[in-house]
Protein backbone atom coordinates (compact mmCIF):
# COMPACT_ATOMS: atom_id res chain seq x y z
CA UNK A 1 0.00 0.00 0.00
CA UNK A 2 1.09 3.27 -0.72
CA UNK A 3 2.35 5.66 2.35
CA UNK A 4 -0.22 8.56 1.82
CA UNK A 5 -3.12 5.65 1.80
CA UNK A 6 -1.97 3.82 4.76
CA UNK A 7 -1.66 7.37 6.58
CA UNK A 8 -5.02 7.97 5.93
CA UNK A 9 -5.94 4.30 6.58
CA UNK A 10 -4.63 5.55 10.25
CA UNK A 11 -6.74 8.66 10.29
CA UNK A 12 -9.34 6.28 9.33
CA UNK A 13 -8.98 4.11 12.24
CA UNK A 14 -7.39 6.04 15.37
CA UNK A 15 -8.26 9.71 14.37
CA UNK A 16 -6.63 12.76 14.42
CA UNK A 17 -4.62 14.20 11.42
CA UNK A 18 -1.42 13.81 10.37
CA UNK A 19 0.08 16.69 12.59
CA UNK A 20 1.91 13.97 15.25
CA UNK A 21 2.04 10.97 12.89
CA UNK A 22 5.38 9.19 12.58
CA UNK A 23 6.57 6.55 10.19
CA UNK A 24 9.27 3.79 10.34
CA UNK A 25 10.13 1.03 8.03
CA UNK A 26 12.29 -2.01 7.60
CA UNK A 27 12.96 -4.40 4.66
CA UNK A 28 12.55 -8.47 4.54
CA UNK A 29 16.00 -9.59 2.90
CA UNK A 30 16.87 -12.30 0.38
CA UNK A 31 19.79 -14.59 1.47
CA UNK A 32 22.20 -15.42 -1.87
CA UNK A 33 24.16 -18.10 -0.08
CA UNK A 34 25.12 -19.53 2.75
CA UNK A 35 21.88 -21.46 4.41
CA UNK A 36 21.39 -22.13 8.03
CA UNK A 37 24.95 -20.93 8.63
CA UNK A 38 24.31 -18.23 10.69
CA UNK A 39 23.33 -20.35 13.89
CA UNK A 40 26.10 -21.68 13.44
CA UNK A 41 28.52 -19.00 13.73
CA UNK A 42 29.18 -19.49 9.72
CA UNK A 43 29.04 -16.82 6.87
CA UNK A 44 26.29 -15.37 5.22
CA UNK A 45 25.24 -13.19 1.98
CA UNK A 46 21.66 -11.77 2.41
CA UNK A 47 20.48 -8.76 0.78
CA UNK A 48 18.02 -6.17 1.82
CA UNK A 49 14.95 -5.97 -0.08
CA UNK A 50 12.67 -3.35 -0.95
CA UNK A 51 9.52 -5.08 0.14
CA UNK A 52 9.60 -4.03 3.39
CA UNK A 53 7.22 -3.83 6.98
CA UNK A 54 6.07 -0.19 7.39
CA UNK A 55 4.86 1.18 10.48
CA UNK A 56 2.93 4.45 11.10
CA UNK A 57 2.99 5.63 14.78
CA UNK A 58 1.56 7.74 17.11
CA UNK A 59 2.82 8.24 20.89
CA UNK A 60 -0.21 7.74 23.17
CA UNK A 61 -0.50 9.70 27.06
CA UNK A 62 -1.37 6.42 28.26
CA UNK A 63 0.09 2.64 28.85
CA UNK A 64 -1.27 0.91 26.26
CA UNK A 65 0.28 0.11 23.30
CA UNK A 66 -2.37 -0.73 20.59
CA UNK A 67 -1.24 -2.78 16.74
CA UNK A 68 -3.28 -3.13 14.20
CA UNK A 69 -2.43 -4.01 10.24
CA UNK A 70 -4.19 -2.95 7.17
CA UNK A 71 -4.70 -6.47 5.90
CA UNK A 72 -5.61 -8.01 9.40
CA UNK A 73 -8.96 -7.49 11.31
CA UNK A 74 -7.14 -8.24 14.28
CA UNK A 75 -6.70 -5.62 17.02
CA UNK A 76 -4.24 -5.54 19.94
CA UNK A 77 -4.07 -3.72 22.92
CA UNK A 78 -1.28 -4.76 25.63
CA UNK A 79 -0.66 -3.00 28.82
CA UNK A 80 2.97 -1.76 28.94
CA UNK A 81 3.06 -2.80 32.43
CA UNK A 82 2.49 -6.77 31.68
CA UNK A 83 4.74 -7.52 28.44
CA UNK A 84 5.21 -11.05 29.66
CA UNK A 85 1.55 -11.74 29.16
CA UNK A 86 1.14 -11.47 25.29
CA UNK A 87 2.67 -14.84 24.15
CA UNK A 88 0.23 -16.56 22.32
CA UNK A 89 -1.17 -13.78 20.62
CA UNK A 90 -1.68 -15.79 16.49
CA UNK A 91 -0.82 -11.91 15.22
CA UNK A 92 1.51 -9.07 17.35
CA UNK A 93 3.76 -11.06 19.27
CA UNK A 94 6.57 -10.30 17.62
CA UNK A 95 5.90 -6.58 18.00
CA UNK A 96 4.96 -7.15 21.95
CA UNK A 97 8.32 -9.44 21.95
CA UNK A 98 10.28 -6.69 21.10
CA UNK A 99 8.79 -4.22 23.58
CA UNK A 100 9.45 -6.77 26.47
CA UNK A 101 13.09 -7.42 25.27
CA UNK A 102 13.76 -3.61 25.29
CA UNK A 103 11.99 -3.13 28.21
CA UNK A 104 14.09 -5.85 30.06
CA UNK A 105 17.31 -3.60 28.57
CA UNK A 106 16.13 -1.03 30.06
CA UNK A 107 14.55 1.06 27.47
CA UNK A 108 11.65 2.92 28.34
CA UNK A 109 8.61 2.06 26.03
CA UNK A 110 6.22 4.52 25.51
CA UNK A 111 2.74 3.86 25.10
CA UNK A 112 1.56 4.12 21.04
CA UNK A 113 -1.07 3.65 18.48
CA UNK A 114 0.55 1.48 15.57
CA UNK A 115 -0.77 0.86 12.15
CA UNK A 116 1.58 -2.08 9.95
CA UNK A 117 1.75 -2.71 6.55
CA UNK A 118 3.58 -5.34 5.19
CA UNK A 119 4.65 -5.90 1.67
CA UNK A 120 7.21 -8.66 2.69
CA UNK A 121 5.09 -12.46 1.89
CA UNK A 122 4.29 -13.61 4.94
CA UNK A 123 5.75 -17.19 5.57
CA UNK A 124 7.66 -16.95 1.94
CA UNK A 125 10.76 -16.98 3.78
CA UNK A 126 11.61 -13.55 3.21
CA UNK A 127 12.09 -13.05 6.54
CA UNK A 128 9.00 -10.54 7.19
CA UNK A 129 9.29 -11.41 10.96
CA UNK A 130 12.57 -9.55 10.37
CA UNK A 131 11.11 -6.74 8.89
CA UNK A 132 8.57 -6.07 11.52
CA UNK A 133 11.24 -6.73 14.60
CA UNK A 134 13.48 -4.51 13.63
CA UNK A 135 10.92 -1.13 12.03
CA UNK A 136 9.34 -2.11 15.53
CA UNK A 137 12.52 -1.76 17.27
CA UNK A 138 13.44 1.45 15.91
CA UNK A 139 10.26 3.37 16.64
CA UNK A 140 10.03 2.05 20.44
CA UNK A 141 13.92 2.92 20.64
CA UNK A 142 13.02 6.61 18.75
CA UNK A 143 10.47 7.30 21.14
CA UNK A 144 12.06 5.55 24.15
CA UNK A 145 15.11 8.16 23.51
CA UNK A 146 12.46 11.55 22.68
CA UNK A 147 10.81 10.72 26.10
CA UNK A 148 14.38 10.59 27.79
CA UNK A 149 15.71 13.53 26.77
CA UNK A 150 18.34 11.60 24.58
CA UNK A 151 20.03 12.20 21.19
CA UNK A 152 22.06 9.87 19.50
CA UNK A 153 22.62 7.65 16.49
CA UNK A 154 20.71 4.37 16.53
CA UNK A 155 22.99 1.66 16.60
CA UNK A 156 21.42 -0.54 14.21
CA UNK A 157 23.48 -3.48 14.96
CA UNK A 158 21.83 -3.42 18.61
CA UNK A 159 17.96 -3.25 17.11
CA UNK A 160 18.85 -6.66 15.18
CA UNK A 161 20.07 -8.11 17.80
CA UNK A 162 17.18 -7.07 19.91
CA UNK A 163 14.99 -8.49 17.18
CA UNK A 164 17.12 -11.58 17.38
CA UNK A 165 16.93 -12.04 21.40
CA UNK A 166 12.98 -10.83 21.17
CA UNK A 167 12.22 -14.30 18.68
CA UNK A 168 14.29 -16.63 20.97
CA UNK A 169 13.16 -15.36 24.37
CA UNK A 170 9.05 -14.06 23.24
CA UNK A 171 8.11 -16.06 20.25
CA UNK A 172 10.63 -19.28 20.79
CA UNK A 173 12.50 -19.82 18.17
CA UNK A 174 16.42 -19.91 18.02
CA UNK A 175 17.15 -18.16 15.06
CA UNK A 176 20.52 -16.83 13.98
CA UNK A 177 21.24 -13.34 13.26
CA UNK A 178 21.40 -12.95 9.33
CA UNK A 179 17.91 -12.12 9.08
CA UNK A 180 17.65 -9.22 11.40
CA UNK A 181 21.12 -8.50 10.49
CA UNK A 182 19.90 -7.73 7.03
CA UNK A 183 16.92 -5.92 7.66
CA UNK A 184 18.91 -3.55 9.84
CA UNK A 185 21.94 -2.65 7.50
CA UNK A 186 20.65 -3.02 4.15
CA UNK A 187 22.39 -1.01 1.98
CA UNK A 188 20.86 -0.55 -1.59
CA UNK A 189 22.16 -2.09 -4.44
CA UNK A 190 24.83 -4.14 -2.25
CA UNK A 191 24.66 -7.74 -0.43
CA UNK A 192 25.83 -7.94 2.88
CA UNK A 193 28.88 -10.31 3.68
CA UNK A 194 28.36 -11.04 7.32
CA UNK A 195 30.35 -13.27 9.66
CA UNK A 196 27.83 -14.41 11.94
CA UNK A 197 30.24 -15.32 14.44
CA UNK A 198 32.06 -11.91 15.09
CA UNK A 199 29.27 -9.66 13.30
CA UNK A 200 32.11 -8.31 11.13
CA UNK A 201 30.71 -8.14 7.90
CA UNK A 202 31.52 -5.59 4.76
CA UNK A 203 29.08 -4.45 1.47
CA UNK A 204 29.68 -6.05 -1.64
CA UNK A 205 27.94 -4.49 -4.76
CA UNK A 206 25.54 -6.21 -7.12
CA UNK A 207 26.38 -5.38 -10.57
CA UNK A 208 24.38 -7.90 -12.25
CA UNK A 209 24.91 -6.41 -15.38
CA UNK A 210 21.80 -8.04 -18.01
CA UNK A 211 21.18 -9.97 -15.31
CA UNK A 212 17.81 -9.89 -13.14
CA UNK A 213 17.41 -11.40 -9.29
CA UNK A 214 14.06 -13.35 -9.31
CA UNK A 215 12.76 -14.45 -6.13
CA UNK A 216 9.60 -16.97 -6.83
CA UNK A 217 7.01 -18.20 -3.66
CA UNK A 218 6.35 -21.62 -4.24
CA UNK A 219 2.69 -20.13 -1.84
CA UNK A 220 3.62 -23.01 0.26
CA UNK A 221 3.61 -20.94 3.65
CA UNK A 222 6.14 -21.91 6.44
CA UNK A 223 6.10 -21.28 9.63
CA UNK A 224 9.76 -21.69 12.03
CA UNK A 225 7.79 -22.29 15.28
CA UNK A 226 5.99 -25.00 13.84
CA UNK A 227 9.04 -26.79 11.88
CA UNK A 228 12.06 -28.65 12.21
CA UNK A 229 13.75 -25.45 12.43
CA UNK A 230 14.76 -26.19 16.26
CA UNK A 231 15.83 -29.85 15.35
CA UNK A 232 18.42 -28.94 12.93
CA UNK A 233 19.85 -26.11 15.24
CA UNK A 234 20.01 -29.21 18.14
CA UNK A 235 21.54 -31.54 15.49
CA UNK A 236 24.41 -29.28 14.97
CA UNK A 237 25.47 -28.15 18.67
CA UNK A 238 25.12 -31.74 18.85
CA UNK A 239 27.85 -32.42 15.74
CA UNK A 240 30.32 -30.05 17.37
CA UNK A 241 30.07 -31.70 21.08
CA UNK A 242 31.66 -34.79 19.07
CA UNK A 243 34.08 -32.67 16.97
CA UNK A 244 35.29 -31.00 20.14
CA UNK A 245 36.79 -34.40 21.12
CA UNK A 246 39.74 -33.80 17.88
CA UNK A 247 39.23 -29.72 18.20
CA UNK A 248 38.98 -28.23 21.37
CA UNK A 249 39.28 -25.18 20.59
CA UNK A 250 36.15 -24.84 18.35
CA UNK A 251 33.02 -22.82 19.63
CA UNK A 252 31.20 -23.09 16.74
CA UNK A 253 31.02 -25.53 13.47
CA UNK A 254 31.84 -21.94 11.18
CA UNK A 255 34.98 -22.09 12.65
CA UNK A 256 35.77 -25.43 11.26
CA UNK A 257 37.90 -25.02 7.92
CA UNK A 258 36.66 -28.08 5.18
CA UNK A 259 40.54 -29.58 5.77
CA UNK A 260 40.01 -29.90 9.84
CA UNK A 261 36.44 -31.09 9.61
CA UNK A 262 37.14 -34.27 7.08
CA UNK A 263 40.43 -35.29 9.54
CA UNK A 264 37.83 -35.04 12.26
CA UNK A 265 34.17 -36.30 10.64
CA UNK A 266 34.94 -40.04 11.68
CA UNK A 267 34.30 -39.01 15.51
CA UNK A 268 30.91 -37.96 14.60
CA UNK A 269 28.43 -41.61 15.18
CA UNK A 270 25.12 -40.25 14.33
CA UNK A 271 24.82 -40.70 10.53
CA UNK A 272 22.27 -37.77 10.31
CA UNK A 273 24.42 -35.22 12.50
CA UNK A 274 27.13 -36.47 10.41
CA UNK A 275 24.63 -34.92 7.05
CA UNK A 276 23.63 -31.67 9.18
CA UNK A 277 27.28 -30.73 9.83
CA UNK A 278 28.69 -31.47 6.28
CA UNK A 279 26.12 -29.27 4.95
CA UNK A 280 27.44 -26.65 7.17
CA UNK A 281 31.00 -26.84 7.14
CA UNK A 282 31.05 -26.79 2.81
CA UNK A 283 28.01 -24.19 2.83
CA UNK A 284 30.64 -22.02 5.03
CA UNK A 285 33.14 -22.67 2.25
CA UNK A 286 30.67 -21.93 -0.73
CA UNK A 287 29.76 -18.81 0.85
CA UNK A 288 33.60 -17.64 0.43
CA UNK A 289 34.01 -18.74 -2.96
CA UNK A 290 30.78 -17.00 -3.87
CA UNK A 291 31.99 -14.08 -2.80
CA UNK A 292 35.30 -14.30 -4.58
CA UNK A 293 33.76 -15.27 -7.83
CA UNK A 294 31.41 -11.95 -7.29
CA UNK A 295 34.35 -9.50 -6.98
CA UNK A 296 35.72 -11.23 -9.61
CA UNK A 297 32.82 -10.56 -12.06
CA UNK A 298 32.58 -14.57 -12.57
CA UNK A 299 28.94 -14.65 -12.27
CA UNK A 300 28.84 -18.66 -13.96
CA UNK A 301 30.66 -20.01 -10.94
CA UNK A 302 28.66 -17.93 -8.30
CA UNK A 303 25.78 -19.58 -9.92
CA UNK A 304 26.77 -23.08 -9.81
CA UNK A 305 27.62 -22.25 -6.16
CA UNK A 306 24.13 -21.44 -5.65
CA UNK A 307 23.15 -24.84 -7.48
CA UNK A 308 25.01 -26.94 -5.45
CA UNK A 309 24.35 -25.33 -1.94
CA UNK A 310 20.11 -25.84 -2.90
CA UNK A 311 21.77 -29.93 -3.71
CA UNK A 312 22.63 -29.78 -0.27
CA UNK A 313 20.26 -28.55 1.65
CA UNK A 314 17.38 -30.94 0.30
CA UNK A 315 20.43 -33.66 0.66
CA UNK A 316 22.14 -33.18 3.81
CA UNK A 317 20.02 -30.82 5.53
CA UNK A 318 16.64 -31.94 4.46
CA UNK A 319 15.08 -28.83 5.02
CA UNK A 320 13.95 -28.02 1.13
CA UNK A 321 10.74 -30.53 0.39
CA UNK A 322 9.04 -30.93 -3.12
CA UNK A 323 7.86 -27.23 -3.97
CA UNK A 324 11.12 -25.55 -3.70
CA UNK A 325 12.99 -28.77 -5.38
CA UNK A 326 10.33 -27.94 -8.33
CA UNK A 327 10.65 -24.50 -8.99
CA UNK A 328 14.81 -24.69 -8.21
CA UNK A 329 15.26 -27.68 -10.60
CA UNK A 330 12.45 -26.35 -13.48
CA UNK A 331 14.09 -23.35 -13.07
CA UNK A 332 17.82 -24.52 -14.21
CA UNK A 333 15.68 -26.10 -17.36
CA UNK A 334 15.75 -22.44 -18.85
CA UNK A 335 18.33 -21.13 -20.83
CA UNK A 336 19.79 -18.23 -19.14
CA UNK A 337 19.25 -19.04 -16.25
CA UNK A 338 22.71 -18.99 -14.34
CA UNK A 339 21.57 -20.73 -10.72
CA UNK A 340 18.57 -21.19 -8.39
CA UNK A 341 18.25 -22.28 -5.00
CA UNK A 342 15.63 -22.07 -1.87
CA UNK A 343 16.30 -19.04 0.16
CA UNK A 344 15.53 -19.05 4.21
CA UNK A 345 14.86 -21.07 6.53
CA UNK A 346 13.04 -24.00 3.96
CA UNK A 347 9.91 -26.39 4.07
CA UNK A 348 8.51 -23.71 2.06
CA UNK A 349 8.98 -20.23 1.16
CA UNK A 350 11.27 -18.41 -2.07
CA UNK A 351 13.66 -19.97 -4.50
CA UNK A 352 16.45 -17.12 -5.74
CA UNK A 353 17.02 -17.12 -9.26
CA UNK A 354 19.85 -15.29 -11.62
CA UNK A 355 18.57 -15.10 -14.72
CA UNK A 356 19.03 -12.70 -18.00
CA UNK A 357 17.01 -10.42 -18.44
CA UNK A 358 16.27 -11.08 -21.92
CA UNK A 359 15.14 -14.73 -20.32
CA UNK A 360 12.96 -13.34 -17.68
CA UNK A 361 9.64 -13.20 -19.66
CA UNK A 362 10.31 -17.10 -20.57
CA UNK A 363 11.63 -17.84 -17.21
CA UNK A 364 7.91 -16.77 -15.54
CA UNK A 365 5.88 -18.76 -18.10
CA UNK A 366 7.67 -21.54 -18.50
CA UNK A 367 8.62 -21.98 -14.80
CA UNK A 368 5.46 -20.90 -13.62
CA UNK A 369 3.50 -23.74 -15.81
CA UNK A 370 5.56 -26.88 -15.06
CA UNK A 371 5.30 -25.94 -11.26
CA UNK A 372 1.70 -25.71 -11.59
CA UNK A 373 1.53 -28.95 -13.47
CA UNK A 374 3.59 -30.70 -10.81
CA UNK A 375 2.21 -28.93 -7.67
CA UNK A 376 -1.36 -27.99 -8.25
CA UNK A 377 -0.12 -24.78 -6.77
CA UNK A 378 0.64 -20.95 -8.93
CA UNK A 379 3.50 -19.24 -7.68
CA UNK A 380 4.22 -15.61 -7.46
CA UNK A 381 7.23 -14.07 -9.05
CA UNK A 382 9.22 -11.21 -8.06
CA UNK A 383 11.66 -9.22 -9.99
CA UNK A 384 13.63 -7.92 -7.19
CA UNK A 385 15.05 -5.03 -6.06
CA UNK A 386 17.87 -4.35 -3.60
CA UNK A 387 17.25 -1.70 -0.53
CA UNK A 388 17.74 -0.02 2.11
CA UNK A 389 18.00 -1.14 5.95
CA UNK A 390 15.73 -0.08 9.08
CA UNK A 391 14.84 3.95 9.32
CA UNK A 392 12.38 6.43 10.18
CA UNK A 393 10.89 8.04 7.36
CA UNK A 394 10.76 11.78 7.49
Amino acid sequence: MELNKIIDKFIEIYGGDKSDLRVFASPGRVNLIGEHTDYNGGFVFPAALTMKTTIVARKRKDNKIVLRATDLPDVVEADINNLDNYRDLKWGNYQIGIAYEMQNRGFDIVGCDLLYDDTVPHGGGLSSSAAIEVSTAVMFKTFSDEKNGIKEEIDMVEMAKIGQMAEHNYVGVKCGIMDQFASAMGKKDHAIFLDCKTLNYEYAPLAFEGKKLILTNTNKKHSLGASKYNERRQECEKGLEMLKKGLPDKNFLGEISIEEFEANKHLITDEIVLKRVTHVIYECDRVLKSVKALKDGDMVSFGKYMNQSHDSLKDLYEVTGDELDTLAYEARKIDGVLGSRMTGAGFGGCTVSIVDENAVDTFIAEVGKNYTEKTGIVPSFYVTEIGDGGREIK
